[in-house]
């Protein structure tokens, strides 16, 4: 999978703060749809609609916490595993 640079208009994060059933919304819809969209057919695709700078802040939000990628198509992907996030946060710390 090859990591590209997800674009964001992110100037309208002060006007369109995200409901957080919609941020959930979303997420379980890229989850369930992994791979299959570019943004604005994913945009156009979900179940319930939402405006395009508050989907820009939730796809931003999703990307900052690692959970959603674009693949060499454009595509948005999802990768978050809680399998290993699990394995990560048990693991031993290492002191300093």
């Amino acid at each position: 999978m090859i990591q590209k640079e997800m674009k964001f208009n992110v100037e309208n994060i002060l006007t369109r703060s995200p409901r957080l059933d919609t941020v959930i919304m979303v997420e379980k819809f890229i989850e369930k749809n992994s791979g299959k969209y570019k943004k604005t057919s994913l945009f156009n695709a979900l179940p319930k609609k939402i405006m395009w700078g508050t989907f820009n802040v939730i796809l931003e939000y999703l990307w900052a916490n690692n959970k959603i990628a674009l693949d060499k198509e454009g595509n948005v992907v999802y990768i978050w595993s809680p399998e290993a996030a699990k394995k990560f946060v048990a693991r031993r710390r290492i002191r300093v």
